[in-house]
C-alpha cells in the first residue's frame, strides 16, 4: 500500500534548517529497503498561489489556502506492506527531520 507522508513545519517552532544530510542518508535508506517512491521538499507557503476555478472564471490567490503557524514542508511517498511499518518509518523521519510527520494512506 502506498501512503503519503506529509512532513509538517511550525513557523513559531522551526525545525533544524541543517538537517539535509542526514535526511539525504534516510532516503538512501527508503529506496535500498524498496519504500521509496517519491519525495520532495516545498518552497515557504508564501509562495503558493490558490487557484479556484469553479465559478465562471478562475481566481487566483496569492499565498497559502489558510493562514496558519503550520505549513506543509515536504512529502514523501512510501511503498509499505502495512501502517505498522508505514508509522515506523515515520516516526524515524520526524526524527531525522525535526518536525512532524502525518501519515496517510491512499485511497
Amino acid at each position: 500500500m502506498q501512503y503519503l507522508i506529509s512532513v509538517i513545519d511550525d513557523k513559531s517552532n522551526p525545525g533544524s534548517t541543517d538537517r539535509r544530510s542526514a535526511i539525504s542518508t534516510f532516503n538512501e535508506r527508503l529506496v535500498a529497503e524498496g519504500y521509496w517512491v517519491f519525495a520532495g521538499g516545498l518552497a515557504d507557503p508564501d509562495s503558493a498561489t490558490v487557484v479556484d476555478n469553479r465559478g465562471q472564471e478562475a481566481i487566483f490567490s496569492d499565498g497559502p489556502f489558510i493562514e496558519s503557524k503550520e505549513h506543509l514542508a515536504g512529502v514523501w511517498v512510501w511503498e509499505a506492506p502495512d501502517l505498522d511499518v508505514a508509522l515506523t518509518l515515520a516516526a524515524e523521519a520526524s526524527k531525522v527531520c525535526d518536525r512532524k510527520i502525518e501519515v496517510r494512506p491512499f485511497a
